[in-house]
């Protein structure tokens, strides 16, 4: 019995079981939310806050900063320490930094409520580690793939949320409302989620954890403001430089102490890499979904293509995509039982492939954009449930947090690399409509066929990923020699779910 199994006024197994499904997947959604709760407010924050634009700006840059630096090193924490006490430590900083948001419209105050609740996005690679810890293994799948989906749900449901709230409150009101969801988390764990005694041993690497962070740091704000400071410019090429150089040191520290932050020896096994790779290319094409379709229906009609859209219903335009993504986890996660979960990501690239192919035909109608807009959606839920299985399959169980996480920074880069390349498409191929620059059509279209084009590679990296055979022995602590773990009998689990 563990100890979250005998604690005063914890539910009785069987219960809090059935359960803690349910408050994860909870918790990864308030998580997602949070990462696009300001995207609606951002034009409004100079006027609001008396900000420049590109300060405001950093209200979503922070969050992508803090959410890659400390996605691995907690899920590292997590494998080491205790899971469910990290989990609990990164709500409790979304609650902080939400609290700071509320209270404040400084701007210097704002930055840093959104870096706090950007260190939370750590809580899906934990939550999904717990998963795996706790549950029996005919419910693990398709509770993996629910949590894993949360980044995407999440998303396309509080984007509508926000946008209600910015049109019809005071803009302090949505901080508050995820403070109070925060607190909500922190109880509902505390009462809920056992502790995994799944340990990694050795002691925390604090030099590999300050140079990860430094590399991080570095590509992201290349990434992120490379298009303001000039591709070429000395402050640009430095960055990328100086970031090139700490991470060949850092990877030559990383192989030779006994208990690196990240274990490159197992990153590099072709089963860890390619599914890492393909999380980058679909973080990337899912992003653009998301960002390109509230901005296509809001376009003026003066455009000519545009629908002059209200924010918030360019808004609920994704929230169908979201509640596809809740429907098709259990689908996605038989998919990946029964054929095996390259077979599944592989299967949900050609779907996102084909939802962007719609939108290219389809643009100048909002029925029609809602419906591609789902489509990619789809074959996000379906990659999403299939990432995580690819990775613990390839791990040891001590390392699935860490290992995850990195999965998890791996989809935040994507998503970053594909802002940077959509506001660069947007910026550059425009017109004058009606006196004001705009975007074309043709500018819209490009984005498309560059996100399709990014499904097409994950396919690739899909089908170079090493074949589905169950049975497989999972590796142990300290095993180098690549061998997979069956995360649960592929049919059996299936047809056990039905």
């Amino acid at each position: 019995m563990t100890p979250a199994e005998s604690a005063p006024g914890t539910p009785p197994g069987h219960i809090r079981s059935r359960l803690v499904v349910p408050v994860l997947a909870f918790c990864g959604m308030v998580v997602a939310v949070m990462q696009t709760l300001v995207v609606p407010l951002l034009p409004h924050v100079p006027e609001l806050t008396g900000a420049s634009p590109a300060a405001a700006g950093w209200l979503v840059t922070v969050t992508l900063l803090t959410g890659a630096v400390f996605t691995p090193v907690l899920g590292r924490v997590g494998d080491m320490y205790g899971k469910r006490r990290v989990l609990l430590a990164s709500l409790g900083v979304l609650t902080l930094g939400s609290v700071l948001c509320a209270v404040s419209s400084d701007i210097g105050v704002l930055i840093t409520g959104r870096a706090l609740q950007g260190t939370a996005l750590a809580v899906i690679p934990l939550g999904i580690s717990i998963i795996r810890d706790e549950l029996p293994a005919e419910r693990v799948l398709p509770s993996i793939a629910l949590m894993s989906s949360t980044l995407g749900i999440g998303a396309a449901i509080g984007l509508p949320l926000a946008a209600v709230v910015t049109e019809n409150f005071d803009w302090h009101t949505m901080f508050w409302a995820s403070a109070a969801l925060g607190l909500l988390d922190l109880l509902l764990v505390l009462g809920i989620v056992p502790e995994s005694g799944a340990r990694s041993r050795g002691r925390f690497d604090v030099p590999g954890t300050l140079g990860l962070a430094a590399v991080l740091v570095g590509v992201l704000l290349v990434i992120t403001q490379g298009s303001g400071w000039g591709w070429t410019s000395a402050l640009t090429l430095g960055l990328l430089g100086a970031s090139a150089a700490v991470g060949l040191l850092w990877g030559w520290y990383e192989l030779r102490t006994t208990s690196p932050i990240m274990d490159l020896r197992v990153s590099a096994r072709p089963a860890v890499l390619l599914t890492n790779v393909a999380a980058l290319l679909i973080g990337f094409s899912f992003y653009a979904n998301s960002l390109v379709t509230a901005q296509l229906v809001q376009e003026p009609t003066t455009t000519g293509y545009g629908l002059g859209a209200s924010i918030v219903v360019s808004g609920i335009c994704l929230l169908p995509g979201g509640l596809a993504m809740v429907a098709l986890s259990p689908l996605s996660a038989r998919i990946s039982a029964t054929y095996g979960p390259r077979t599944a990501l592989a299967l949900a690239a050609v779907v996102m492939t084909a939802g962007y192919l719609i939108r290219f035909f389809t643009s100048h109608s909002l029925w029609l954009i809602v419906a591609g807009a789902t489509v990619v959606s789809c074959g996000t839920a379906i990659a999403y449930s299939a990432l995580p299985v690819l990775v613990m399959r390839a791990v040891p169980v001590s390392e699935t947090a860490s290992a995850n996480g990195l999965n998890t920074l791996m989809r935040s880069v994507g998503q970053a690399s594909c802002s940077a390349v959509v506001t660069a498409v947007l910026a550059r191929v425009t017109f004058v409509a009606a006196g004001r620059t705009a975007p074309t059509l043709h500018a819209y279209l490009l984005i498309f066929l560059i996100a399709a084009g990014a499904a097409l590679a994950a396919l690739v990296a899909a089908l170079l990923l090493p074949s589905d055979r169950p049975g497989r022995r999972a590796p142990r602590d300290g095993d180098r020699s690549g061998g997979t773990v069956a995360v649960s009998t592929p049919t059996s689990t299936a047809r056990g779910n039905a």
